[in-house]
């Protein structure tokens, strides 16, 4: 008497591929690569918001660091006591903001050159000194 094999009928999606067969599949590997498309693109629009914001903290450091300069040359070497100071004399139009809307910082003497001065902004995060501070 012969054997007879028993015939197993399955359908395609009855597989267990795992997450790589998930992935396989057209509609979700389209929803996967937009998904991917727009964290990339939300990325480099984040990381080049924040260069814009320091390159414009940085022109505003450089025109300010003129401005004291300036200020310092007229009075025999003495920093003034705020960035305000420089609109009352005339050095500058306004007081000068970071591009996060708050104000610059002016140390004086400075802490690298004890006859210079710096400025500093806080950075995007607004802490004192913190590690993202622009100079």
């Amino acid at each position: 008497m012969k054997r007879q094999r028993a015939s197993k009928v399955f359908f395609p999606w009855e597989r267990r591929r795992g997450v790589f067969g998930v992935i396989g599949r057209a509609r979700v590997r389209i929803v996967f690569g937009v998904a991917v498309a727009l964290a990339v693109v939300l990325w480099i629009r984040a990381r080049e918001e924040r260069s814009a914001g320091v390159r414009a903290t940085r022109a505003s450091i450089t025109t300010m660091h003129r401005a004291v300069a300036s200020y310092r040359a007229d009075h025999a070497g003495a920093c003034p006591k705020e960035l305000g100071e420089l609109v009352v004399g005339g050095y500058s139009r306004d007081v000068p903001l970071d591009a996060w809307g708050r104000p610059l910082r002016l140390t004086c003497p400075g802490r690298r050159d004890p006859l210079g001065f710096e400025i500093s902004s806080d950075g995007p995060d607004g802490i004192a000194g913190g590690l993202d501070r622009v100079e």
